[in-house]
Formats: C-alpha cells, structure tokens, sequence
C-alpha cells in the first residue's frame, strides 16, 4: 500500500469535478482554461490561459484531461509564432493521465494520452507528444518534434532512446489515479484559516 500524500487543506482549492489546485499556484486567464477533471496542480505552477490568439474572444487556450498532474514549479504556456506579420497563440491539447514533472516548461500544441514527462525537461513550440510516449528528465525536446506513441526521448536535444512496453497505458493510468487517490488534507491539521 502506498503511504498518502498529505496536503494543507486550506492550500488547495478543490473543484466540484475533483480538481485540486494550490493556491499557491498562478493560473493566468482561467476562463481559457479547461480541467477535465481529478486533475492536481502543484505549489508554484504557472498556467497561462491569459495568452491567447488576439480578437479571438473567450477562446480555450488550454484544456487538460482527467488525472493529469501538473508538478511544482512548472511552466505550460502555448505555443505561438509569427506568420505574414501576424503574432498569434495557438491552443495547447493535454489528453488524460498525463504526468508533468516539476521544473518543466510546456509550449505543446498537443500531448496524447498517458503520456510522462520527466522534471526540468523543456517541450518545445508545437511539439507534438503521441499517446503512451514518456520524457526522460532533463530532456530539452526542441520546437516542431513529433514524439511517436510508446517511445522514450532522452537527453538534450530530446532524442530515441527505445521503444515503451505495451503495459504503458495501464500501467501510467494506475500510477495517475494512485497518485490522485493519494494526494489528501492532512488529517492531522485543523482546516487552515480562510478569509
């Protein structure tokens, strides 16, 4: 059995779909933003749904799946660039069971479902992550890479190591919801003062 992973109650926020969120966390934007739900996000996360394709209204920025956990410290921003002139954002796609170590920086456009990415990695603009594939830490995955499904990329730049087992959905859905179910209030501190 695992040992649970306690939180102070009062530095989470938690949502009606499962979503527990630190309130030390800075979520910039969050009417772009979308949790699919049981997804937590660690002390010091920087989400950036305030950047956004310009004239483009209320518009999804960035959407998470279920059990996606986002570490201390990390960075997710979308992905942008320049074209005829024109500055714009483009939306970032996280799939579910989705693990995102501390320290990393995410300019996605897309990351499949149960997907690893290591801690103090940098994802490049509009990198494209498949299904199942996994990021070794420290791995700098530069801008425009397509990660094939079941793969393992390590190393600075990000490059092949080897081929994910079959289990790997199994077994990172368990390791997400093991993780989810884990992570609780401390039983054994009174609710912190909320004003």
């Amino acid at each position: 059995m695992d040992l649970p992973i306690y939180y102070v109650r009062g530095e989470y926020i938690e949502t009606d779909t499962g979503n527990k969120v630190s309130r030390k966390a800075t979520i910039a934007g969050p009417q772009n933003i979308i949790l699919g739900g049981k997804t937590v996000i660690a002390n010091g996360a920087i989400i950036r749904g305030d950047l956004r394709r310009t004239g483009a209204g209320h518009a999804v920025v960035i959407s998470l799946g279920r059990y996606c956990l986002v570490g201390e410290g990390c960075i997710m921003r979308p992905p942008y660039k320049t074209y005829r002139g024109n500055f714009n954002y483009y939306p970032m796609k996280v799939g579910d069971h989705v693990h995102i170590g501390a320290n990393t920086v995410v300019e996605a456009a897309q990351i499949g479902n149960h997907v690893e990415i290591g801690k103090n990695c940098v994802i490049g603009k509009f990198t494209i992550i498949k299904d199942c594939a996994k990021i070794a830490d420290n791995t700098v995955i530069p801008p425009n890479t397509v990660i094939p499904a079941l793969s393992l990329f390590a190393g600075s730049p990000g490059q092949f190591v080897e081929d994910m087992p079959e289990s790997t959905q199994e077994m990172v859905e368990a390791m997400t919801k093991g993780y989810y179910t884990r992570f609780q209030p401390d039983p054994s501190l009174p609710p912190a003062n909320t004003r």
